[in-house]
């Protein structure tokens, strides 16, 4: 049987430095990930707990409440961070869901060629012209709120579009000279998919995973204003938002310091995602 060299030089592709772009994004994003995780116990509010003497309480130093508070005096910052929490933590496993299943699709489908593909890129079109949100908002209103629920629905939302440049990506590789080699060597399907197209096409997939990522937390936070996230007292930057905006007229703050940890994160994503794929030059490695 033939040894796949493939597997060695794509892991060599993790062992180029970073574009200082990445890595500025990756610290972004590991000073707001620690913050949302740690940083509600350090300022000593209780997220949920009402503080009375400063109700609608403007951004201040000298209250304590950095961030101001809103209608009924809970803390915004730490609202916020553990907003982010639950937002950063629903969306990273949600975007896992998505790589795991879009990732096995696409390579399943590439390196099945044939009818095969041609029937499962067929289920791919179906599933992309449904209505997926609408869906999904009724299925959250019919059976409840629940983690589980939230993740497969978000999941199940974002992970077509990594499916299909999977898809596309292994259907290229199927005839690359070693993945030939080995299925005249007698490799059978699996070890075609676990020696070849499987390790080539996760740097690819790794790359659209910080573009999916911050769909996901979009996906949630769009729920979330629509009520449809977690629970009271519970709170995600979706439902900060929605709490914000009932507030803009009297307590502004509310709202906006949400909103920009929002788009940072998001904005890091993009840049991050975005220089990831020069970095990870799937092509040229593969060729």
């Amino acid at each position: 049987m033939i040894t796949p060299p493939s597997r060695y030089d794509v892991a060599m592709v993790f062992l180029r430095p970073l574009p200082r772009a990445a890595r500025a994004c990756l610290l972004l994003l590991g000073v707001l990930a620690l913050a949302c995780i740690v940083g509600p116990w350090l300022l000593g509010f209780d997220p949920h707990r009402p503080d009375w003497n400063w109700l609608s309480a403007a951004p201040s130093l000298q209250s304590g409440h950095w961030f101001g508070t809103d209608a009924i005096g809970r803390d915004v910052l730490a609202r916020t961070l553990a907003g982010g929490r639950l937002s950063l933590g629903i969306g990273v496993l949600a975007s896992v869901v998505a790589l795991v299943i879009g990732l096995g699709y696409g390579a399943i489908a590439g390196l099945a060629g044939g009818n095969a593909e041609r029937a499962m890129v067929r289920a791919l079109d179906v599933l992309s012209a449904l209505p997926f949100l609408l869906i999904v908002i009724l299925l959250l209103s019919l059976f409840g709120r629940s983690l589980f629920l939230l993740l497969a629905a978000i999941g199940g939302y974002v992970w077509i579009d990594l499916a299909r440049v999977m898809r596309a990506e292994a259907g290229r590789l199927r005839e690359a000279p070693f993945v030939l080699a080995s299925r005249a060597a007698g490799a059978s399907f699996g070890q075609q998919l676990r020696w070849h197209l499987l390790p080539n096409l996760l740097p690819l997939a790794l790359v659209y995973l910080g573009l999916i990522l911050p769909q996901a937390i979009l996906v949630e936070s769009f729920l979330g204003f629509l009520g449809l996230s977690v629970d009271e007292p519970s709170a995600s930057w979706g439902t900060l938002l929605y709490e914000g905006s009932q507030e803009l007229d009297s307590a502004p703050w509310t709202l906006l310091f949400p909103a920009g940890f929002l788009i940072a994160t998001l904005a890091s994503f993009q840049f991050l995602g975005d220089s990831l794929r020069d970095w990870l030059d799937v092509r040229s490695e593969a060729a």
